[in-house]
């Protein structure tokens, strides 16, 4: 069976790991702070953390922000602090928001990139004067409009929160031409990347969150580790501080290890997405009941994810047929996603119901994601695309 994605591992990998299992420290050690420089320089960040997923990524970078259910003093942020996010994302973005006592709300998508909407966005915050973190996403590795989002956010004053837990890798071109890496943080106060074993590269379950402010990443330090600090710990290394309530959200040494190794590779990893997206893209063009992902100008996705719009409808069959026949060629797709306002839980706890944001169900009515990952040879993809335009006739 070839699912929708995967973790591309090889001896090199493998040997990184062995070493570390065969030196003295195999959690908070050296290669954790190696990890956490590598992505400084890849993402062109001044900071950068790593931590346990990323989920404990996204809550730390609110905890960092200031929200959370007291008061906090540096940033004047209260309890009744919102977040603003897309209805188009894994659940760990908005649910980030309720660990800290905050509430998530949502801004509909554009319906060509499928990110978040900045003219929604916009239109949410001249209602709302509660949500104090907007937290674009972006979906399947296209970099969300950064700086229309970065520019409303100086203009109301709020934080913004990359969640790039699809985008290790994907670039923003300036308007100077240049090639910016998501993570620099040059449109935001933070950035959020995942590790998991389908993302660009792995440490089996991790995260990171970058960013250039040296208070943020202090205190994303803090929170990383149950809230310590060591004031004075020249005089008395023993010594430490907890003055604010923290986690155990660390990465270890083996996962370091494999992350290090494996970002050796990620360019070629990107490269090799983008050519087999581009295979599909013209094997599926023209084809009256499919729609391509998007290609949008100035922008270069990390192609974490292939979604391919169906119109199901028109073709006379069912989502659920339509995957059945898949499955008879032997290969899995997904749904990326069911929008997050349709969960039993979001409709009973903040009363969303089907049609709040019609673009985004719209998408999700039509969209599967394709098998699209490094080790996918050139006949695997072409049985992927003989498969679809087969399952459609």
């Amino acid at each position: 069976m070839i699912f929708y994605g995967r973790q591309t591992i090889d001896e090199e990998d493998i040997e990184a790991v062995v070493s570390v299992l065969r030196s003295s420290m195999i959690t908070q050690g050296p290669m954790v702070e190696e990890f956490e420089r590598a992505l400084c320089d890849y993402t062109g960040a001044r900071y950068a953390i790593c931590c346990s997923t990323g989920t404990a990524a996204l809550h730390l970078a609110l905890l960092a922000a200031g929200l959370g259910p007291d008061p906090d003093p540096r940033t004047g942020i209260t309890p009744e602090a919102a977040t603003l996010t897309t209805p188009l994302t894994f659940v760990a973005t908005p649910n980030s928001a309720l660990y800290v006592g905050a509430t998530p709300y949502f801004a509909d998508i554009d319906p060509v990139t499928h990110n978040i909407d900045p003219d929604n966005i916009e239109r949410l915050l001249d209602a709302n004067k509660k949500i104090k973190v907007i937290m674009p996403v972006h979906y399947a590795g296209l970099p969300s409009s950064m700086p229309r989002i970065g520019e409303i956010a100086k203009r109301y004053g709020l934080t913004v929160v990359e969640d790039a837990c699809h985008a290790l890798g994907a670039e923003e071109l300036t308007a100077e031409g240049e090639s910016v890496k998501v993570g620099a943080c040059t449109h935001s106060d933070m950035t959020v990347f995942s590790f998991h074993p389908v993302k660009s590269i792995t440490t089996g379950e991790g995260g990171a969150v970058t960013t250039n402010d040296p208070r943020l990443h202090a205190r994303l330090k803090s929170f990383r580790n149950h809230g310590m600090h060591k004031p004075g710990a020249e005089l008395r290394r023993w010594f430490y501080e907890i003055e604010e309530l923290g986690f155990n959200y660390r990465l270890t040494d083996l996962q370091s290890a494999l992350w290090v190794s494996q970002l050796k590779r990620l360019d070629s990893f990107i490269e090799r997405r983008a050519v087999i997206a581009a295979f599909y893209n013209k094997a599926f063009s023209g084809h009256r009941y499919l729609t391509l992902p998007p290609e949008v100008d100035g922008l270069k996705s990390s192609y974490h994810l292939y979604p391919l719009e169906i119109d199901f409808k028109a073709a006379g069959l069912t989502r659920v047929e339509w995957f059945s026949r898949m499955e008879k060629f032997s290969i899995v797709p997904q749904v990326h996603y069911i929008p997050v306002h349709l969960f039993k839980y979001y409709r009973e706890r903040f009363g969303y119901s089907e049609g709040d944001f019609p673009v985004a169900e719209s998408f999700y009515s039509r969209e599967a994601s394709l098998p699209i990952f490094p080790s996918l040879t050139d006949a695997e993809a072409k049985g992927v695309a003989d498969a679809v335009l087969a399952s459609l006739q």
